[in-house]
């Protein structure tokens, strides 16, 4: 029986500490893989390097993962500067002004500014002790996501929990749904709160699963991503009338 083809609903976070060890991982994995998270924790580790390598030279699309909060014009800058490197995808606080002032930073390029809503590794006791407003998690997951849209936001980042919510936003048309905190069955949950497999949150409504710890922990790397693909690709990944 054949493979399943690399799939870019798949997004596999490169979160290993050096550029090195990020190439070495992208190697092992090969045409498994098309699409590729580099985080904040990579960026002191040749993360932008690796970022131009695998998309000039390996044709792979790369997902930015910075989520920039600050000053309108300072988030503008930074995105004007990130938008030359011909990257894909490029997240930002949810955030309306911030979400606006990335949009300008753009500048009309093809990268995907992407928003977050609330991280997936928080709960409501996290968010009191941020001082963030009552109500349940997923109400404001939502309320930010339809406000980030408002704000020109491509796409939002949200747990999988939350996708089908998001999704059912007449805002939401035509705009991209993020998930992380995706884990296979059986795999540990590590650091996230709100999980849910691959097909799931598929089937919820997310147009990408970003899977990392599962993948490069693996004692076959590339058997485990083409695991996640051929389950965002089983009859269980469906979407209710589609």
């Amino acid at each position: 029986m054949s493979k399943p083809l690399a799939d870019d609903r798949l997004i596999v976070a490169l979160d290993v500490p050096n550029a090195l060890e990020g190439l070495k991982l992208a190697e092992q994995l090969g045409d498994a893989v098309s699409f590729y998270k580099i985080g904040l924790g990579m960026l002191t580790g040749g993360g932008l390097a690796l970022a131009n390598e695998l998309k000039g030279e390996h044709g792979k699309k790369i997902f930015l993962d910075m989520k920039l909060f600050d000053i309108g014009a300072t988030v503008e800058a930074a995105v004007r500067g990130l938008a030359q490197f011909d990257l894909d995808f490029l997240t930002v606080h949810g955030d309306p002004h911030v979400v606006r002032a990335a949009k300008a930073g753009a500048g009309g390029k093809d990268l995907r500014i992407l928003a977050v809503t609330i991280l997936t590794s928080l709960d409501r006791a996290d968010l009191d002790a941020s001082l963030i407003k009552e109500g349940a998690l997923a109400d404001l997951v939502v309320e930010r996501a339809g406000r980030a849209f408002e704000a020109g936001a491509d796409g939002v980042i949200a747990s999988p929990q939350e996708a089908a919510l998001i999704r059912a936003l007449p805002e939401a048309k035509g705009k991209l749904i993020v998930t992380p905190g995706v884990r296979p069955a059986g795999a540990a949950l590590g650091d996230q709160k709100r999980v849910m497999t691959p097909a799931e949150a598929i089937a919820a409504g997310a147009d990408h699963v970003v899977v990392g710890r599962p993948i490069w922990t693996a004692r076959d790397p590339r058997a485990a991503a083409e695991a996640v693909v051929a389950e965002i690709n089983s009859p269980q990944a469906k979407r209710p009338n589609h």
